[in-house]
Protein backbone atom coordinates (compact mmCIF):
# COMPACT_ATOMS: atom_id res chain seq x y z
CA UNK A 1 0.00 0.00 0.00
CA UNK A 2 1.39 2.92 -1.18
CA UNK A 3 1.77 6.16 1.21
CA UNK A 4 0.64 9.50 -0.02
CA UNK A 5 3.49 12.25 -0.36
CA UNK A 6 3.73 14.77 2.73
CA UNK A 7 3.84 17.26 0.03
CA UNK A 8 3.04 17.52 -3.32
CA UNK A 9 3.31 20.30 -5.69
CA UNK A 10 2.02 20.58 -9.55
CA UNK A 11 2.73 23.50 -12.06
CA UNK A 12 2.68 25.58 -9.43
CA UNK A 13 2.77 29.53 -10.52
CA UNK A 14 3.12 32.60 -8.58
CA UNK A 15 3.19 35.70 -10.16
CA UNK A 16 3.83 39.41 -9.13
CA UNK A 17 2.61 41.38 -11.96
CA UNK A 18 4.44 40.67 -15.13
CA UNK A 19 7.03 38.43 -13.22
CA UNK A 20 6.97 34.77 -12.11
CA UNK A 21 8.28 34.18 -9.08
CA UNK A 22 7.56 30.65 -9.33
CA UNK A 23 7.38 29.73 -12.92
CA UNK A 24 5.85 26.02 -13.34
CA UNK A 25 7.27 24.07 -10.40
CA UNK A 26 6.40 20.19 -9.52
CA UNK A 27 7.67 17.77 -7.15
CA UNK A 28 6.63 15.76 -4.60
CA UNK A 29 8.38 15.35 -0.90
CA UNK A 30 8.45 11.99 1.00
CA UNK A 31 6.97 11.55 4.59
CA UNK A 32 9.72 11.52 6.98
CA UNK A 33 12.45 12.88 4.13
CA UNK A 34 14.79 15.72 4.67
CA UNK A 35 13.63 17.49 1.63
CA UNK A 36 15.73 21.17 0.33
CA UNK A 37 15.54 23.74 -2.21
CA UNK A 38 19.31 24.78 -2.72
CA UNK A 39 19.11 28.08 -4.87
CA UNK A 40 20.41 31.87 -4.05
CA UNK A 41 18.68 34.56 -2.92
CA UNK A 42 15.66 35.17 -5.24
CA UNK A 43 15.20 32.07 -6.54
CA UNK A 44 11.79 31.70 -5.27
CA UNK A 45 12.60 29.44 -2.59
CA UNK A 46 10.69 31.58 -0.12
CA UNK A 47 7.83 32.61 -2.72
CA UNK A 48 7.30 28.55 -2.87
CA UNK A 49 7.24 27.90 0.94
CA UNK A 50 5.26 30.69 1.73
CA UNK A 51 2.74 29.13 -0.51
CA UNK A 52 3.05 25.65 0.93
CA UNK A 53 2.25 27.26 4.26
CA UNK A 54 -1.20 29.42 3.23
CA UNK A 55 0.98 32.84 3.41
CA UNK A 56 0.54 33.42 -0.16
CA UNK A 57 -2.42 32.06 -3.21
CA UNK A 58 -0.78 30.55 -6.00
CA UNK A 59 -1.45 32.44 -9.16
CA UNK A 60 -1.92 29.31 -10.69
CA UNK A 61 -1.14 25.10 -10.69
CA UNK A 62 -1.90 23.16 -7.13
CA UNK A 63 -0.18 22.20 -4.04
CA UNK A 64 -0.77 19.98 -0.86
CA UNK A 65 0.45 19.88 2.18
CA UNK A 66 -0.04 16.28 4.67
CA UNK A 67 -3.11 15.36 1.74
CA UNK A 68 -4.88 19.00 2.36
CA UNK A 69 -5.31 21.60 -0.62
CA UNK A 70 -2.91 25.01 0.21
CA UNK A 71 -5.73 26.90 -1.96
CA UNK A 72 -9.17 25.28 -0.42
CA UNK A 73 -8.08 23.86 2.79
CA UNK A 74 -6.06 26.26 4.30
CA UNK A 75 -6.67 25.55 8.25
CA UNK A 76 -6.06 21.94 7.42
CA UNK A 77 -2.73 22.71 6.46
CA UNK A 78 -1.89 24.84 8.79
CA UNK A 79 -3.17 22.89 11.98
CA UNK A 80 -0.83 20.61 10.10
CA UNK A 81 2.66 22.20 9.69
CA UNK A 82 5.20 24.07 11.71
CA UNK A 83 7.39 27.05 10.43
CA UNK A 84 10.54 28.66 11.36
CA UNK A 85 10.71 31.77 9.47
CA UNK A 86 14.13 33.79 8.28
CA UNK A 87 13.13 36.49 10.58
CA UNK A 88 13.07 35.61 14.52
CA UNK A 89 9.50 35.88 15.67
CA UNK A 90 9.80 35.38 18.79
CA UNK A 91 8.51 37.50 21.86
CA UNK A 92 11.17 38.99 23.36
CA UNK A 93 9.75 39.73 26.87
CA UNK A 94 8.13 36.80 27.29
CA UNK A 95 10.73 33.59 28.65
CA UNK A 96 11.26 30.98 26.51
CA UNK A 97 8.49 28.91 28.41
CA UNK A 98 6.15 31.73 27.50
CA UNK A 99 6.44 31.83 24.07
CA UNK A 100 6.02 28.24 23.96
CA UNK A 101 3.15 28.52 26.25
CA UNK A 102 1.71 31.26 23.66
CA UNK A 103 2.81 29.54 20.76
CA UNK A 104 0.29 26.61 21.99
CA UNK A 105 -2.61 28.59 22.58
CA UNK A 106 -2.52 30.10 18.95
CA UNK A 107 -2.46 26.46 17.97
CA UNK A 108 -5.20 24.93 20.22
CA UNK A 109 -3.20 22.96 21.63
CA UNK A 110 -4.95 20.96 24.80
CA UNK A 111 -2.90 22.00 28.15
CA UNK A 112 -1.46 18.14 28.84
CA UNK A 113 0.34 18.68 25.24
CA UNK A 114 2.19 21.39 26.29
CA UNK A 115 3.03 19.53 29.12
CA UNK A 116 3.81 16.48 27.57
CA UNK A 117 6.01 18.10 24.73
CA UNK A 118 7.57 21.41 25.84
CA UNK A 119 10.01 20.17 28.66
CA UNK A 120 11.66 16.90 26.09
CA UNK A 121 11.78 19.84 23.09
CA UNK A 122 13.68 22.56 25.74
CA UNK A 123 15.94 19.74 26.38
CA UNK A 124 16.41 18.22 22.84
CA UNK A 125 17.40 22.13 21.77
CA UNK A 126 19.55 22.58 24.99
CA UNK A 127 17.61 25.45 26.77
CA UNK A 128 16.23 23.96 29.68
CA UNK A 129 18.16 25.91 31.83
CA UNK A 130 17.43 29.12 29.83
CA UNK A 131 13.44 28.36 29.79
CA UNK A 132 12.20 30.80 32.37
CA UNK A 133 14.87 33.57 31.08
CA UNK A 134 13.66 36.30 28.82
CA UNK A 135 14.35 35.99 25.18
CA UNK A 136 15.74 39.21 24.76
CA UNK A 137 18.50 37.85 26.73
CA UNK A 138 19.39 34.92 24.63
CA UNK A 139 21.83 34.78 21.28
CA UNK A 140 20.78 34.65 18.16
CA UNK A 141 22.03 30.38 18.15
CA UNK A 142 19.50 30.28 21.42
CA UNK A 143 16.54 32.28 19.62
CA UNK A 144 16.84 30.11 16.70
CA UNK A 145 16.98 26.92 18.69
CA UNK A 146 13.72 27.98 20.64
CA UNK A 147 11.70 28.86 17.53
CA UNK A 148 12.50 25.34 16.08
CA UNK A 149 11.26 23.98 19.33
CA UNK A 150 7.88 26.30 19.24
CA UNK A 151 7.76 25.15 15.65
CA UNK A 152 7.48 21.37 16.58
CA UNK A 153 5.57 21.42 20.22
CA UNK A 154 1.80 20.81 18.05
CA UNK A 155 3.28 17.77 16.92
CA UNK A 156 2.83 18.62 12.88
CA UNK A 157 3.52 16.22 10.10
CA UNK A 158 5.55 19.03 8.18
CA UNK A 159 8.13 21.28 9.44
CA UNK A 160 9.11 24.03 7.12
CA UNK A 161 12.79 25.37 7.90
CA UNK A 162 12.96 28.95 5.33
CA UNK A 163 16.54 29.80 5.87
CA UNK A 164 17.11 28.48 8.95
CA UNK A 165 20.39 29.34 9.68
CA UNK A 166 20.99 32.58 7.71
CA UNK A 167 22.81 35.25 9.57
CA UNK A 168 24.20 33.11 12.07
CA UNK A 169 28.14 32.04 12.50
CA UNK A 170 29.67 28.97 11.15
CA UNK A 171 30.08 26.93 15.37
CA UNK A 172 26.20 28.34 15.62
CA UNK A 173 25.16 26.78 12.23
CA UNK A 174 26.98 23.33 13.17
CA UNK A 175 25.02 23.66 16.91
CA UNK A 176 21.68 24.41 15.03
CA UNK A 177 22.36 21.18 12.57
CA UNK A 178 23.40 18.83 15.60
CA UNK A 179 19.61 19.68 17.28
CA UNK A 180 18.06 19.45 13.49
CA UNK A 181 19.76 15.69 13.71
CA UNK A 182 18.83 15.07 16.76
CA UNK A 183 15.23 15.74 15.98
CA UNK A 184 14.59 13.21 12.86
CA UNK A 185 15.89 10.57 15.01
CA UNK A 186 13.16 11.62 17.70
CA UNK A 187 10.44 12.99 15.92
CA UNK A 188 8.25 11.61 12.95
CA UNK A 189 7.93 14.42 11.07
CA UNK A 190 8.93 15.74 7.09
CA UNK A 191 11.49 17.97 7.02
CA UNK A 192 11.21 20.62 3.75
CA UNK A 193 14.48 22.88 4.05
CA UNK A 194 15.15 26.11 1.78
CA UNK A 195 18.72 26.90 1.92
CA UNK A 196 21.52 28.26 -0.21
CA UNK A 197 24.33 26.85 1.69
CA UNK A 198 26.00 23.56 -0.14
CA UNK A 199 26.78 21.75 3.27
CA UNK A 200 23.44 21.94 4.56
CA UNK A 201 22.31 20.55 1.00
CA UNK A 202 24.08 17.94 1.39
CA UNK A 203 22.45 16.69 4.86
CA UNK A 204 19.47 16.35 3.07
CA UNK A 205 17.94 12.98 1.14
CA UNK A 206 17.14 14.94 -1.91
CA UNK A 207 17.52 17.98 -2.64
CA UNK A 208 15.66 20.36 -5.82
CA UNK A 209 17.74 23.24 -7.69
CA UNK A 210 15.87 26.19 -8.52
CA UNK A 211 17.07 29.20 -9.95
CA UNK A 212 15.19 32.17 -11.22
CA UNK A 213 11.90 30.35 -10.65
CA UNK A 214 12.38 27.19 -12.13
CA UNK A 215 13.51 24.07 -10.92
CA UNK A 216 16.17 22.93 -13.14
CA UNK A 217 17.37 19.58 -10.99
CA UNK A 218 16.18 17.02 -7.98
CA UNK A 219 17.73 14.10 -6.85
CA UNK A 220 19.69 12.69 -4.40
CA UNK A 221 23.00 15.25 -3.53
CA UNK A 222 25.75 12.01 -4.64
CA UNK A 223 22.78 11.17 -7.48
CA UNK A 224 22.92 15.04 -8.44
CA UNK A 225 26.76 14.74 -8.13
CA UNK A 226 27.71 11.57 -10.16
CA UNK A 227 24.98 13.39 -12.87
CA UNK A 228 28.21 15.24 -13.68
CA UNK A 229 30.29 12.58 -14.21
CA UNK A 230 33.60 13.81 -14.59
CA UNK A 231 36.30 15.41 -12.37
CA UNK A 232 36.47 19.05 -11.89
CA UNK A 233 40.00 21.04 -12.38
CA UNK A 234 40.73 24.24 -11.50
CA UNK A 235 43.84 26.35 -12.48
CA UNK A 236 45.04 29.42 -11.94
CA UNK A 237 47.38 31.21 -14.73
CA UNK A 238 48.74 34.51 -15.49
CA UNK A 239 46.11 34.78 -18.12
CA UNK A 240 42.91 32.91 -17.98
CA UNK A 241 41.27 33.66 -20.71
CA UNK A 242 44.12 32.44 -23.14
CA UNK A 243 44.77 29.49 -21.66
CA UNK A 244 40.76 28.77 -22.10
CA UNK A 245 41.07 29.34 -25.78
CA UNK A 246 44.70 27.14 -26.03
CA UNK A 247 42.51 24.12 -23.84
CA UNK A 248 39.92 24.12 -26.38
CA UNK A 249 42.06 24.71 -29.25
CA UNK A 250 44.56 21.67 -28.46
CA UNK A 251 42.59 19.56 -25.88
CA UNK A 252 39.27 19.70 -27.30
CA UNK A 253 38.08 20.55 -24.10
CA UNK A 254 35.68 23.35 -22.63
CA UNK A 255 35.51 25.20 -19.49
CA UNK A 256 34.23 28.23 -17.84
CA UNK A 257 35.80 30.96 -16.11
CA UNK A 258 35.53 31.77 -12.60
CA UNK A 259 36.73 34.31 -10.19
CA UNK A 260 38.47 31.57 -8.89
CA UNK A 261 40.35 30.59 -12.33
CA UNK A 262 39.30 28.53 -15.24
CA UNK A 263 37.25 25.46 -14.41
CA UNK A 264 37.50 22.36 -16.43
CA UNK A 265 35.44 18.86 -16.24
CA UNK A 266 37.66 16.03 -17.57
CA UNK A 267 36.78 11.93 -16.96
CA UNK A 268 40.11 11.74 -15.13
CA UNK A 269 41.76 14.72 -13.32
CA UNK A 270 45.12 13.34 -12.64
CA UNK A 271 45.82 12.28 -16.08
CA UNK A 272 44.79 15.06 -17.57
CA UNK A 273 46.88 17.47 -15.38
CA UNK A 274 50.22 16.18 -17.00
CA UNK A 275 48.57 16.87 -20.94
CA UNK A 276 47.60 20.23 -19.62
CA UNK A 277 50.75 21.19 -18.56
CA UNK A 278 52.02 20.22 -22.15
CA UNK A 279 49.53 22.61 -23.87
CA UNK A 280 49.60 25.85 -22.66
CA UNK A 281 52.26 28.31 -22.74
CA UNK A 282 50.58 30.45 -20.16
CA UNK A 283 52.32 30.73 -16.69
CA UNK A 284 50.49 28.25 -14.12
CA UNK A 285 49.99 29.31 -10.74
CA UNK A 286 47.52 27.04 -9.34
CA UNK A 287 46.35 23.36 -10.19
CA UNK A 288 43.31 21.89 -7.96
CA UNK A 289 41.69 18.63 -8.63
CA UNK A 290 38.80 17.08 -6.99
CA UNK A 291 35.56 15.06 -7.59
CA UNK A 292 32.20 16.97 -8.37
CA UNK A 293 30.74 19.18 -5.56
CA UNK A 294 26.76 20.43 -5.29
CA UNK A 295 28.90 24.13 -6.20
CA UNK A 296 30.00 22.15 -9.83
CA UNK A 297 26.48 20.71 -9.80
CA UNK A 298 25.19 24.24 -9.60
CA UNK A 299 26.98 25.38 -12.36
CA UNK A 300 26.48 23.00 -14.58
CA UNK A 301 22.37 22.93 -14.60
CA UNK A 302 22.19 26.73 -13.97
CA UNK A 303 25.57 27.95 -15.99
CA UNK A 304 26.48 30.26 -13.42
CA UNK A 305 28.30 30.04 -9.90
CA UNK A 306 25.90 30.22 -6.73
CA UNK A 307 27.56 33.52 -5.82
CA UNK A 308 27.09 35.23 -9.09
CA UNK A 309 23.83 33.86 -8.99
CA UNK A 310 23.18 35.68 -5.67
CA UNK A 311 24.63 38.59 -6.98
CA UNK A 312 21.99 38.99 -10.00
CA UNK A 313 19.50 38.48 -8.00
CA UNK A 314 20.32 41.58 -5.64
CA UNK A 315 20.77 43.64 -8.68
CA UNK A 316 17.43 42.70 -10.36
CA UNK A 317 16.17 43.36 -6.57
CA UNK A 318 17.50 46.85 -6.86
CA UNK A 319 16.40 47.86 -10.49
CA UNK A 320 13.14 46.44 -9.76
CA UNK A 321 13.24 49.07 -6.62
CA UNK A 322 14.48 51.93 -8.85
CA UNK A 323 11.53 51.30 -11.07
CA UNK A 324 8.88 51.03 -8.67
CA UNK A 325 10.33 54.49 -7.50
CA UNK A 326 10.57 55.83 -10.80
CA UNK A 327 6.65 54.89 -11.73
CA UNK A 328 5.19 56.87 -8.31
Amino acid sequence: MSTAPAVEVESLVKRFGDFAAVDDVSFSVEPGELFGFLGPNGAGKTTTISILCTLLTPSDGAARVAGFDVATQPGAVRSSIGLVFQEITLDDYLTGAENLKFHAVLYGCPPRQVRERAAPLLEMVGLTDRADQQVRFYSGGMKRRLEIARGLLHAPRVLFLDEPTIGLDPQTRAHIWAYVDTLREREDTTMFLTTHYMDEAERCDRIAIIDQGKIVAIDTPSALKASIGSDVVTIETADDALALEQVARGLSVDGELTDRGLRLHVPDGEGFVPRLFEHLSVGIRNVNVRRPSLDDVFMEYTGRDIRDAEAGANDQFKMNAMTRGFRR
